[in-house]
C-alpha cells in the first residue's frame, strides 16, 4: 500500500470514528431530554383558553423532569413566571385513576380546572366519576403524597 492511500484511509476511519461519536453523543443528549408532558398540550392554555390546544416543539420549557410545550410565546413565559400554578397535578396521571392506586396515562383532552388547579383523567368516564364524587380528588392528593414522600431533613 502506499503512503498517501494510508493517510487517506486513516483520515476516513477518523471521520467515521468522530462521525460515530457525535452520533452517539446526541441520541445519549436525546435520551436525557424530559419526557413530555400532556402530550405535548399547552397547560396555559386550558387556563386561558378553556380547551386544551397542542404546543408547539419550538415553544418549551422544561420544568420538573417534565418538558412543556406551548401553542404561544406568551403562554411560555406565563408559564416560566408561574410554573407551579399551571402544571398538571400528579405529574399528569390520571386522577380518578391514582385515588384507586393506579398510575395510569392521561388522556389530555378529558381535563378539570376545580380551585385553580388542572387535573387530567384518563376518559370522560374517569372525569365523571370525580365530578360526581369530589373527594376522589383527596384520595388521590393522599395517595400522590404516599408515592412522593416529602424529602427527609437532617
Amino acid at each position: 500500500m502506499n503512503k498517501p492511500y494510508r493517510m487517506l484511509s486513516g483520515i476516513a476511519v477518523l471521520g467515521i470514528s468522530l462521525g460515530l461519536s457525535a452520533a452517539a453523543i446526541a441520541q445519549d443528549n436525546a435520551s436525557k431530554s424530559p419526557a413530555l408532558s400532556l402530550k405535548g398540550h399547552d397547560p396555559v392554555a386550558y387556563f386561558t383558553e378553556h380547551r386544551a390546544v397542542k404546543g408547539a416543539a419550538k415553544i418549551n420549557y422544561d420544568f420538573d423532569d417534565a418538558r412543556y410545550l406551548f401553542s404561544t410565546p406568551k403562554n411560555r413565559e406565563t408559564f416560566a413566571s408561574s410554573p407551579d400554578r399551571y402544571t398538571p397535578q400528579f405529574g399528569g396521571l390520571c386522577t380518578t385513576g391514582l385515588a384507586m392506586g393506579m398510575k395510569t396515562e392521561s388522556d389530555p383532552n378529558v381535563w378539570a380546572i376545580v380551585d385553580g388547579k388542572l387535573y387530567v383523567f384518563s376518559s370522560p368516564q374517569a372525569k365523571e366519576m370525580a365530578q360526581k364524587d369530589p373527594h376522589l380528588i383527596e384520595q388521590a392528593q393522599e395517595v400522590w403524597k404516599k408515592m412522593n414522600p416529602a424529602p427527609r431533613r437532617p
